[in-house]
């Protein structure tokens, strides 16, 4: 059974955002711990404890798919005592969030290379994809070694030299990152911390994704914050290259 939270939200959810992909890019934890004299490591666990609020607020929402941006390729050039924090803290959360996502009713999947996890953050990821495989609620992705360049290289590679459709190709995209089945574009990319770029986030998904950027950090980015950016994002005009007429049809 769905387990009820009793917290009132701040702003009515919005009506029309029933089964979007959400992604985010959580940027802001290490400068938000600096800020406040703590380590780094201390921003990332105060961003977990947003992400679970920020989950639950999309579940409630009505949202059908969220990708959190946790740990990029690129992130394996931090220095080697956050980068081993980051993967004790991971392997943690998994076994903790797993869980609360049972409870939810939400479907959690990990994308992105594996080979370079260490293994018991890997046997974390495999048991908490099997124990969450029947949520229906929210189906929550969490990018860990994460890299869209690297992953569309990967599927180009696999494809051959046989032409492919867009669905296709979608496909071997979902293979490579370990995605149970392909997912729906991105309707809308959140990125706090105030940069405005997509650090090599779902770059083939993104093509027509509405973009909110927001200056607050990770760790005090809020529901309400959130819920704001889900009425922004009813209000847009969405033409997928054609003029508003034809994206009506």
């Amino acid at each position: 059974m769905k387990r009820t939270i009793a917290v009132p939200s701040p702003l009515p959810p919005p009506t029309q955002c029933n089964g979007i992909h959400v992604g985010i890019i959580m940027d802001g934890n290490g400068r938000w711990a600096n800020a406040r004299g703590m380590i780094r490591t201390a921003g990332h666990r105060a961003g977990v404890r947003t992400a679970r609020a920020i989950v639950e607020s999309a579940t409630r929402a009505g949202v059908g798919t969220m990708t959190l941006y946790a740990f990029s390729a690129d992130n394996w050039s931090r220095p080697t005592p956050e980068v081993g924090a980051l993967m004790r803290l991971l392997r943690r959360s998994l076994l903790i969030e797993s869980k609360r996502c049972i409870e939810n009713g939400v479907r959690l999947t990990i994308v992105g290379r594996r080979d370079r996890l260490p293994s018991s953050l890997v046997s974390a990821i495999q048991e908490a994809e099997a124990a969450t495989a029947h949520g229906r609620n929210l189906h929550l992705r969490v990018a860990i070694d994460y890299s869209a360049r690297e992953s569309i290289m990967r599927a180009a590679a696999l494809a051959g030299p046989e032409p492919l459709d867009r669905e296709a190709f979608a496909r071997l995209l979902a293979q490579v990152n370990h995605d149970p089945f392909p997912i729906r574009d991105v309707d809308l990319l959140i990125r706090s911390g105030g940069e405005q770029r997509l650090s090599d986030f779902l770059l083939w998904e993104c093509a027509y994704a509405e973009l909110h950027f927001t200056r607050c950090m990770w760790p005090e980015f809020t529901e309400k914050e959130f819920l704001a950016a889900l009425s922004e994002f009813e209000v847009r005009e969405r033409r997928f290259g054609g003029v508003p007429a034809q994206a009506a049809s």
